[in-house]
């Protein structure tokens, strides 16, 4: 016999429980993704979020958020047409660089994405115009693509380029996976296979409408529901630094 999945209002209720009630809850909700704003992106923003998020994948982020400004001069601002134009001497160059994370797998990571990006933005009018017209129930197609067309943009990686670029998206961490399968969601020990992707999203959709919260919202919640319970505070502090 099928369990039966929770409501999303029971998670939430349990959230706010554990982070001493619904103010001390809403205010460790990201941002409201604002209408519109993903289509006005540039791409040279989409680039350099996509490098950023390459870059800080097994690494420690704070270091990485650090040295941004060198990143941004080290390659050009991430235009991706002025990049392409770059030639051979110009990315050897790079691997000791010292304003980078100097990993050459990543650098060349970033002139595959400007290829990427640029391939989308003749497609579509730019990658931000791409991306708007993505349907919002459909994240998985969208990952399934980034992995494909892009570069390092797989698993969690791609799912936070979503997230920091300002997509209403879920990100799958350790603990919205163990609220997932709490509630009732079958899902496989990893959680990463296509058919736990594929279920997931299908239960966050779901729970989307049950609430009317936006994506971002919903995947914050289901992670604090469960798990290790940070103090609410303290998780503020985290989040600013």
């Amino acid at each position: 016999m099928a369990r039966r999945i929770l409501t999303f209002e029971r998670i939430r209720q349990r959230a706010a429980e554990r982070k001493g009630g619904d103010k001390a809850l809403a205010r460790l909700m990201p941002p409201r993704p604002v209408k519109g704003a993903i289509a006005k992106l540039a791409d040279d923003r989409v680039l350099s979020q996509m490098a950023a998020r390459v870059f800080s994948a097994g690494f420690v982020w704070s270091v990485i958020e650090k040295k941004w400004p060198g990143f941004e001069d080290a390659f050009l601002g991430f235009a991706p047409r002025r990049l392409l134009f770059q030639p051979a001497e110009y990315w050897d160059g790079l691997a000791s660089d010292k304003r980078i994370v100097r990993n050459p797998q990543k650098i060349r990571s970033v002139r595959d994405n400007a290829r990427f990006v640029s391939d989308i933005a003749a497609e579509h009018g730019s990658f931000g115009r791409f991306l708007a017209a993505w349907p919002a129930d459909d994240q998985v197609g969208l990952l399934d693509l980034l992995a494909k067309r892009g570069s390092r943009l797989g698993g969690n990686t791609g799912q936070y380029f979503l997230r920091f670029l300002g997509w209403d998206g879920f990100v799958l961490t350790p603990h919205v996976l163990l609220c997932l399968r709490d509630a009732g969601v079958p899902l496989s020990d990893s959680g990463t296979t296509k058919k736990d992707l594929r279920a997931a999203q299908a239960q966050l959709n779901a729970w989307r409408a049950e609430s009317g919260l936006p994506m971002t919202w919903v995947s914050r919640t289901c992670a604090l529901s469960i798990g290790e319970n940070i103090d609410a505070n303290r998780l503020q502090e985290m989040m600013r630094t």
